[in-house]
């Protein structure tokens, strides 16, 4: 259950989680999604169904195994709940939706922010691109920020920092 605060509990978390070895094998969809509201765009953007819903006000499922790391959910989910994680050799990776301008560019230094918005880690840029077909449905800018392997369960946004 969510804490009062709106912030997911570490059993949220546990329950929801790719293990580490999938992790750890190509790019695995994790949904934060937790508030039983109507809302299914992650269901209808998989291409794969692996995303399923017992109801429409019901908390989304994923199937690690079925996931292909296409990032069309992510693009897709209008709160914002779901990102993409991976493990590769010594580096992690978060990608998540951005949706402010200016974009950020790829090499870019941010601090990388829990779900608290507290700052957990340096991280770079290492993409920013765009779903064709999903683009024009939502508009939505995918950034996929390089961060320490450890990091990846953590790190959920990112903040610019002030260029001089």
């Amino acid at each position: 259950m969510i804490d009062i605060d709106g912030v997911p509990t570490e059993r949220d978390l546990k329950n929801s989680a790719p293990s580490e070895d999938r992790i750890r094998r190509k790019p695995v969809a994790l949904h934060e999604c937790y508030q039983d509201i109507p809302c299914d765009p992650c269901v209808y953007s998989c291409p794969v169904n692996a995303i399923t819903m017992k109801t429409l006000i019901s908390i989304p499922e994923i199937n690690h195994e079925k996931c292909t790391g296409c990032s069309a959910c992510v693009a897709a989910c209008p709160g914002i709940a779901i990102f993409m994680v991976e493990k590769k050799d010594e580096d992690g990776f978060v990608t998540l939706a951005y949706e402010f301008v200016p974009l950020p560019a790829v090499g870019e230094l941010v601090d990388g922010l829990d779900r608290r918005g507290c700052i957990v880690c340096e991280a770079s840029v290492s993409r920013v691109f765009s779903l064709p077909g999903i683009e024009k449905k939502t508009k939505t800018t995918l950034v996929r920020l390089r961060v320490p392997p450890e990091k990846v369960m953590e790190v959920r946004f990112f903040r610019r920092r002030v260029q001089a």
